[in-house]
C-alpha cells in the first residue's frame, strides 16, 4: 500500500506556510544526503556498507507457493466482503490478510531450512538500521515527490485511503490508516518483494545480483498498478530497498524506511486534501 504524497496540488492551509516549508526540508536533506553519499564515493568507501549473510534457500517453488497463499487468501477475502461494504472494515480485513499471508510464508521458508537471519528478519544493530533508513529517506524524498507531482498533472493519483481521509480524520481513522499503511505494508512488503522474490532471484542471477533488485523493484512498482502512475516512483524507490536488502541481507532497514516514507505521504496528504 503506497500513498501518493502529492494528490492535490492546492494546500488546506491557506498560504501553503507548512507545506512549503516541509519541501524545503526535503529538499534540504535530499541536498544533504546527496552530498554525504557523493563524498563517501570519492573517499572510496561503498554507498551501503556490506553485512555478511546468509543466501536464501528456498526455490522459485516456494516463491510461487507464498505468491499463491496471498492470492487465495485475497481471493476468499473478496468472496467473503461485498464490494458495497465500507473502507474501514475493508481496511481491516485487507490488513489481516496479508498479516497472515506473510505469516504463512515465514512459515513455508522456515519448513525448507530457512533461520530468521535468512529471512532478513533479525537487525545486527537496531540503531544502525534506523539511521540507514532515516538516510535513504533523506535521499529519495524530494526527488520521489517531485516525480510524482508532476506525474500527477499528467495522470491523477488514485487510492481508496486519499478518499477514506477526505471524510475520515477522526483519531480511530487516523490510527486504522496508519496501521495499514505504516505497520502492516512495510513488514509484508518488504518481506514478500525484498527477501522472497530478490533472495530466490539473488541465487539464481548470481553473476549479476543487481539484476535482481531491478526484478524485484519492477514487480513492486506493478504491484501497485491502477494507483494512477504511482508505480513510477515507486521503481527507484523499490531500487534503493532492494540495494539495502543486497548489501545488507536484512529487510528491517528496508521496513524502516518503507514503513517513514509511507508516514510522510499521509502527513502530506492531510496537509493538502481538504476534508469533505
Amino acid at each position: 500500500m503506497e500513498i501518493d504524497i502529492t494528490a492535490t496540488p492546492d494546500p488546506v492551509l491557506g498560504d501553503g506556510a507548512v507545506v512549503t516549508t516541509a519541501a524545503a526540508v526535503a529538499v534540504v536533506a535530499s541536498l544533504w544526503a546527496v552530498a554525504v553519499l557523493a563524498l563517501r564515493l570519492r573517499r572510496g568507501e561503498p554507498a551501503i556498507p556490506s553485512r555478511p549473510h546468509a543466501a536464501a534457500c528456498w526455490g522459485g517453488g516456494d516463491v510461487a507457493a507464498v505468491l499463491l497463499g496471498y492470492l487465495t487468501l485475497v481471493t476468499v477475502l473478496a468472496g467473503f466482503i461485498p464490494e458495497e461494504t465500507a473502507l474501514a472494515p475493508r481496511l481491516v480485513a485487507n490488513a489481516v490478510t496479508t498479516l497472515l499471508a506473510a505469516g504463512l510464508g515465514i512459515a513455508l521458508l522456515r519448513s525448507r531450512g530457512a533461520d530468521w537471519e535468512m529471512l532478513g528478519l533479525r537487525s545486527a544493530s537496531v540503531a544502525g538500521d534506523l539511521r540507514l533508513a532515516v538516510f535513504a529517506l533523506a535521499l529519495v524524498v524530494a526527488p520521489i515527490l517531485a516525480l510524482a507531482g508532476v506525474l500527477d498533472r499528467i495522470e491523477p493519483y488514485r487510492h481508496p485511503v486519499v478518499d477514506f481521509l477526505t471524510e475520515h480524520r477522526d483519531i480511530g481513522s487516523l490510527a486504522l490508516v496508519l496501521l495499514a499503511a505504516v505497520v502492516v505494508a512495510p513488514i509484508a512488503e518488504e518481506f514478500f518483494f525484498r527477501r522472497v522474490l530478490q533472495g530466490w532471484l539473488e541465487n539464481r542471477m548470481s553473476e549479476s545480483r543487481g539484476g535482481a533488485v531491478v526484478v524485484s523493484a519492477a514487480a513492486f512498482a506493478l504491484a501497485h498498478w491502477g494507483q494512477g502512475l504511482a508505480y513510477v516512483p515507486l521503481f527507484p524507490f523499490g531500487l534503493v530497498l532492494g540495494a539495502i536488502a543486497l548489501k545488507t541481507g536484512s529487510i528491517v532497514p528496508c521496513i524502516l524506511l518503507h514503513a517513514m516514507f509511507n508516514a510522510v505521504s499521509i502527513a502530506v496528504v492531510l496537509l493538502t486534501v481538504p476534508p469533505a
